[in-house]
């Protein structure tokens, strides 16, 4: 037939082969075949004289296989199927490469032929054993490592950190550079105790990882616990490549103590697991502290990212005030969060949104304007740098307002935001698809089983369903349990929100008409706050430094607009002018200049930023250099105070 072409493979290793199994034999009885029972007359022979069949390293069988992949081939022909090879795993490598090809296998003795169901059973019970061969190999592999590891003797792979593996070296020797490195992570844990802390301090002073990534929490969080660093070589500890996190059980582990020289003595070790054991269950006493100290944790979220901001503490301050700053660890995963934020900006536009919330509650109407509604939450300097609220939002706002979100009664109440409906039904939708996925993966499987020429076994078949039907089991149950808890969850937010509402209103009437961020923590207190807040906000989004969404607890998503361009770096610049005006006034009256180092005492900034302030005050002409006083010493212009909005 045209369509049809075969390639003859022979082969044959030693002179005594030769001679029983001699080339000319093989050649004749493979043409006979190819035309007589295959009726192919179209063929081609490829030989391999004086080859052993270890493997497939033979020329002409290189040339066939890679003409096969071209597809210039019906069908492979051979005399015995040990002429291809006799190691199993290499045939069966060959045969699920052919097959993708549509290339059939003969071997004319066995009568094995792929092309009929005899031919695709004898295949599927060679696999079988190739199976076999592949596992039996593998535990001997293993059990040759296993024992090479309770000698301390290295089996291959990547050193750790802090140490490297040179060629002719039996084991891992001390990286010079790399352990220094790795001391400084574990004497700064202790000082600090958190490994974000620790993987945001190496970002920041400009350590890489020996890839040249980004040191994320989790490469610093593996430092800590290897007890390689003290000398301990623990091998056969975690499960294979289908499962790297889980830890088998400790009777299989490999652990040979004082096998290599440590970089960390033990002492240290142990103090460093002992901290990290107490975070992870909450229970040190600094842990705790920590958490309870800033009033935004756990509500602070990456607007670029979306993960939780962690919280630490900012500069000391010359007024004694304990502010936190709170930065997203975001960047290990690559992408560009850079944000971070600072009591000295949240406290006063958390704070200051929420009076004008409560305060537009009770003058709002149905005739109330769009502009109206923006201009009253926007109204106060820390707000001069937003520029709008997101119209969507602002309807969202009115809506909820003028059908009484604080009434008692819910059912009375047919609000239901919809940015907040999608985001409490998007994990149901999860498990939805989830379920969907292994359905159609049923009805696939079902179609392979009954219809395909290639169909598995029926033990096989009833195995996959079974679990197939078991993960749908589980989803479905925990779908159940998701949807109950989203219900309680809601009423729970309700709830909480009203109770936060007449907490804060409380506060409110304490506080008077300032909102800066001094007067708040002190007329009202850090712990008031971090109570309060969290009634009434879910989340609190940030990019570039600012607040751009703040999700609240009844159900409104606020989004704020921003103008494009500097004006971020312009916004930080007018809110600290307007929060520490009484600071700058304080200074030049009392030493008739100021230096960045006072700026930067005086909130939390860099050193970046406090030269920004530096640079803006000069150009509005407010301050200019004072040489004849001191280096980096700045004067005012003009004899006239420093006003609220940092102009003479």
């Amino acid at each position: 037939m045209s369509n049809k072409k075969a390639a003859l493979y022979i082969r044959v290793s030693t002179a005594m082969q030769a001679d029983r199994d001699s080339l000319p034999l093989q050649r004749s009885d493979l043409a006979n075949y190819a035309k007589l029972v295959l009726n192919i007359d179209d063929y081609e022979i490829f030989e391999d004289a004086g080859f052993s069949a270890k493997n497939t390293d033979r020329p002409k069988y290189q040339e066939m296989m890679a003409r096969v992949r071209n597809r210039e081939f019906s069908h492979i022909l051979v005399w015995k199927i040990d002429r291809i090879s006799r190691n199993l795993i290499d045939f069966c490598e060959m045969y699920e490469e052919i097959k993708k090809y549509d290339t059939a296998f003969i071997s004319k003795n066995e009568q094995f032929d792929t092309s009929s169901a005899m031919g695709e059973a004898m295949l599927k019970i060679i696999l079988v054993f190739a199976e076999l061969e592949r596992k039996l190999t593998g535990e001997r592999v293993l059990s040759v490592m296993i024992d090479r590891a309770s000698k301390g003797m290295w089996n291959g792979g990547f050193a750790p950190y802090g140490y490297e593996f040179k060629e002719g070296d039996i084991f891992p020797s001390i990286h010079p550079d790399e352990s220094v490195l790795v001391r400084y992570i574990f004497d700064l844990y202790e000082d600090i105790e958190s490994s974000v802390a620790v993987a945001r301090k190496l970002h920041e002073s400009g350590h890489l990882t020996r890839n040249g990534n980004i040191w994320g929490c989790e490469a610093v969080y593996r430092i800590l616990r290897n007890p390689f660093y003290i000398g301990t070589y623990r091998y056969n500890y975690r499960k294979g490549s289908d499962a790297p996190r889980k830890r088998k059980d400790s009777g299989e582990w490999i652990v040979v103590e004082d096998n290599h020289p440590g970089i960390i003595d033990k002492e240290q070790f142990d103090r460093v697991q002992a901290v990290m054991k107490a975070n992870h269950k909450g229970g040190s006493q600094g842990h705790r502290q920590s958490i309870g100290n800033h009033i935004f944790s756990g509500i602070v979220f990456c607007g670029v990212c979306g993960g939780r901001y962690t919280p630490g503490k900012g500069p000391k301050r010359k007024d004694g005030l304990d502010l936190s700053r709170y930065s997203c660890v975001g960047y290990n995963s690559g992408k560009a969060c850079n944000g971070s934020i600072s009591d000295i900006i949240l406290i006063p536009f958390v704070f200051g949104y929420l009076a004008n919330y409560f305060k537009l509650v009770d003058r709002i109407t149905s005739g109330t304007k769009n502009k109206t509604i923006e201009k009253a939450l926007l109204k106060g300097d820390v707000f001069s740098f937003v520029t709008g609220i997101n119209v969507d939002t602002i309807e969202d706002i009115r809506y909820h307002l003028i059908n009484d979100p604080l009434a008692e009664n819910n059912d009375a109440i047919e609000f239901e935001n919809q940015q907040s409906k999608t985001a409490a039904l998007a994990p149901l939708n999860s498990f939805d698809s989830e379920i969907k996925k292994y359905q159609t993966a049923i009805s696939r499987l079902e179609d392979l089983y009954l219809f395909s020429s290639e169909s598995m076994t029926q033990s096989d078949f009833i195995i996959k369903k079974s679990q197939l039907q078991d993960k749908i089991a589980a989803l479905e149950k925990n779908r159940e349990k998701a949807s109950e808890e989203s219900a309680d969850n809601d009423s729970m937010d309700r709830d909480d929100f009203l109770a936060g509402t007449v907490i804060f209103k409380k506060l409110m009437e304490g506080l008077g008409a300032s909102h800066s961020c001094e007067d708040i923590i002190l007329k009202i207190g850090k712990d008031a706050l971090k109570s309060v807040f969290p009634y009434l906000i879910s989340k609190v989004y940030i990019r570039n430094s600012v607040p751009v969404k703040i999700v609240f607890k009844n159900g409104l998503i606020h989004n704020f607009t921003w103008e494009p361009g500097k004006r971020k770096v312009q916004s930080k610049i007018e809110l600290f002018l307007k929060s520490y005006n009484d600071e700058i006034n304080m200074a030049f009256q009392n030493k008739g200049t100021i230096t960045h180092r006072d700026l930067r005492e005086m909130g939390d900034l860099n050193k970046s930023q406090a030269a920004q302030i530096v640079r803006a005050l000069v150009n509005r002409n407010v301050i200019e250099q004072a040489p004849e006083i001191g280096k980096g010493c700045y004067k005012l212009v003009s004899e006239n105070i420093f006003d609220r909005h940092g102009h003479a």
